[in-house]
């Protein structure tokens, strides 16, 4: 079944982008909000949630920026799910980019999950 592409915006207006980066760009960061642990070995992400794995390989990245990984269990080798900072120019608002893939008709729920996964990431910055 063919994924649809999305991307979710979240204004962390009080964050810098230098704080944020090392929660979506380091091993420690994403443990902190989007896993429970996180083990890299070198592009190779283990990913920990209620003790069990799900691994993705680092795609791309660039520091200070976006990072982008691949769910290795993913059929799809075009799907990915990218954390990336965007900042205003005029306004010098922060803004986390989400950009993920979903099946038709879980696009929602993934949305959902992507909420939730933020909140955390809110509450720890304490934006």
């Amino acid at each position: 079944m063919k994924k649809e592409k999305y991307i979710v915006e979240y204004s962390l207006n009080n964050v810098s982008p230098s704080v944020l980066w090392t929660y979506i760009g380091t091993v420690n960061g994403l443990a902190d909000w989007f896993a429970d642990d996180v083990v890299a070995d070198g592009k190779l992400y283990t990913f920990y949630w209620n003790k069990t794995p799900q691994q993705a390989m680092q795609t791309t990245f660039r520091v200070g920026n976006f990072i982008r990984f691949h769910w290795l269990d993913d059929e799809d080798t075009k799907t990915y799910f990218e954390f990336r900072i965007n900042v205003a120019e005029l306004t010098g608002n922060v803004v986390l980019e989400i950009t993920d893939f979903a099946e038709e008709g879980e696009k929602q729920d993934s949305i959902e999950l992507w909420n939730n996964q933020v909140n955390t990431l809110k509450r720890v910055l304490g934006a």
